[in-house]
């Protein structure tokens, strides 16, 4: 039950709905079924019932779990879904067809599967474009009609509630608008309670969008809902443009999965709704959730989350030029469209050579280092900053080799917990074919001079490993670090394998990561760099007195 829409229920006066006084307007999530027909994402079972307790927990009306009785998974799906979740807020939905042409619902082995699902809500795909009717289904334009009259009709006989999905919808409306209406004026006289208008190519723009459906609301009677495709990039617009001509029900899915380009993202309709339009579509407290739930659903699917999505990326809140810096230092609502606390996320300060002191200022307030108000110490490091930029270093990129440079001014001394005498890295090419990667580093620590040596499966590996290896005894706090992602870029300016080399490493600790940047002209040689920014951050972070 989507509790998440009772005050914009009430405002409307729409108590009286079959999901409670929360019907006015349903958030309906489609991510198990479209959504995983996004190319790279295949769900296992687990994974959907993983992703189906996320989405109750954000608080969606209606949960989408698949076609039962189109794959063993989706049925399986239904099944232990019955068993091993308790929804709180969301009622689960079984997608299917309507009846074979000629056939009668009720005989349908398709229709009898939706039903064995044990799914309350039923969404029926239904053809809405005439040439589809005739081409895709062989039948004629009254049998169809007849198919979706006869399955809903059905339907609700057995006690479910049907929705029905016109597939095509705006482009059949564009061929022939008096068909495409009988379509829908046809699913809300034999019962089903929203129909919806799928823009499936994701053709359309939020203009037409607004006009259709404003027109197939006033010439049908129906309750209206809006499915859009990304494939214009238009899909939230569109959707939001036929909210604005009376739509009341939604389809989306979890940070725009969906087959070709993807489907209307969930999170910036729901943030838009709630944040723009003042509609309460989610239970109290649940839009603070929202980067949380998007980020985890992305671990789920296993693909990274996207840092420049609205709302939730880690960029989407992120402020890079002084100009906004100086103004967001007086206050942040001049730069940014809310604060980003209501959906869960953080505002973060990038430092790079467009920053002045006011980026500094606030990175530094950001980070824990105090830089009180001299004047003199932002500066230094603003030009700092910018000449190690100049040079090809990128600090917004990598907070902890900021950070180490801010502490480095602002307590007059590098942190150090082991000083360098040397280092050298060895790749052996041998008579099978195969690589030998030996690297021995020579250094200092608490007085003591440590050589030891290390292999791995390339250069930088057998490095990070030696200086492992050689600290590990005195810090033991290095067992829990881990390199967990590592890029080179080759810097414009140069010629092929002499330009100067940029790396970048980010490390964990099981509590969180860190990145570091190295520069030089060879790539063991910034890797290196990086490797002794990472190591020093993490020490630090662990609360490690420096050695001198």
């Amino acid at each position: 039950m989507n509790r998440a829409t009772e005050a914009s229920s009430v405002e409307h006066g729409d108590t009286d709905g079959p999901f409670g006084p929360r019907d006015a307007f349903h958030v309906f999530d489609t991510t198990l079924r479209d959504g995983a027909q996004r190319e790279g994402i295949n769900l296992t079972v687990a994974d959907k019932l993983t992703i189906a307790r996320h989405l109750d927990e954000f608080g969606v009306g209606f949960i989408e779990g698949g076609w039962p009785g189109a794959n063993p998974r989706d049925t399986e799906f239904f099944a232990r879904a019955a068993e091993e979740i308790t929804f709180k807020n969301a009622q689960l939905v079984a997608f299917g067809a309507t009846r074979r042409a000629g056939a009668k619902a009720a005989d349908d082995p398709q229709v009898r599967a939706l039903l064995a699902s044990g799914a309350p809500v039923i969404t029926l795909v239904a053809k809405s474009h005439d040439r589809h009717v005739e081409l895709a289904l062989r039948t004629t334009l009254d049998e169809n009609l007849a198919m979706i009259a006869d399955t809903v009709a059905y339907l609700r006989e057995q006690g479910r509630t049907v929705f029905v999905d016109c597939e095509h919808f705006f482009d059949g409306y564009r061929a022939n608008p008096a068909y495409a209406k009988a379509v829908v004026r046809t699913a809300h006289e034999a019962g089903a309670q929203v129909v919806i208008l799928c823009d499936t190519n994701g053709g359309m723009l939020p203009a037409q969008v607004q006009a259709v459906v404003g027109t197939v609301l006033a010439d049908t009677g129906a309750r209206l809902g809006i499915h859009a495709q990304d494939d214009t990039g238009c899909a939230v617009a569109n959707t939001l443009a036929a909210v604005d001509a009376g739509a009341t029900h939604v389809q989306c899915t979890a940070n725009g999965y969906g087959e070709r380009v993807g489907n209307a993202n969930l999170f910036p309709v729901v943030a838009a709704l709630e944040l723009k339009y003042g509609k309460k579509v989610l239970p109290e407290g649940s839009l603070k959730e929202m980067t949380r739930i998007s980020h985890a659903i992305a671990e789920v699917v296993n693909l990274t989350p996207s840092t420049h999505q609205p709302y939730v990326g880690v960029s989407a809140f992120a402020h890079k030029a002084g100009l906004h810096a100086s103004a967001i230092k007086v206050d942040p609502d001049l730069y940014q469209h809310i604060d980003p606390e209501l959906v869960g996320n953080t505002m973060r300060m990038l430092v790079s050579d467009m920053a002045g002191r006011a980026s500094v200022e606030l990175k530094g307030k950001e980070l824990g280092v105090d830089l009180g108000d001299d004047r003199e110490l932002v500066g230094r490091v603003v030009e700092r900053v910018k000449a190690r930029e100049l040079k090809g270093y990128t600090y917004e990129a990598a907070d902890a080799s900021f950070e180490l440079l801010l502490r480095e001014e602002v307590e007059g001394r590098a942190r150090r917990y082991f000083r360098v005498e040397s280092w050298r890295a060895i790749v052996e090419d041998l008579p099978d074919g195969t690589h030998a990667n030996e690297a021995t580093v020579k250094l200092w620590a608490k007085g003591e001079r440590i050589v030891t040596t290390g292999e791995g499966n390339g250069p930088v590996n057998a490095l990070d490993n030696a200086l492992r290896r050689g600290l590990e005894r005195i810090y033991p706090q290095l067992a829990k670090f881990e390199l967990v992602d590592y890029k080179v870029r080759i810097l414009e300016g140069g010629h092929g394998t002499e330009s100067t080399t940029r790396v970048l490493i980010s490390t964990a600790d099981g509590q969180g990561e860190w990145s570091t940047v190295g520069v030089a002209a060879n790539v063991i040689a910034a890797s290196w760099q990086a490797l002794e920014d990472a190591y020093t951050y993490g020490l630090l972070r662990a609360g490690v007195e420096p050695a001198e």
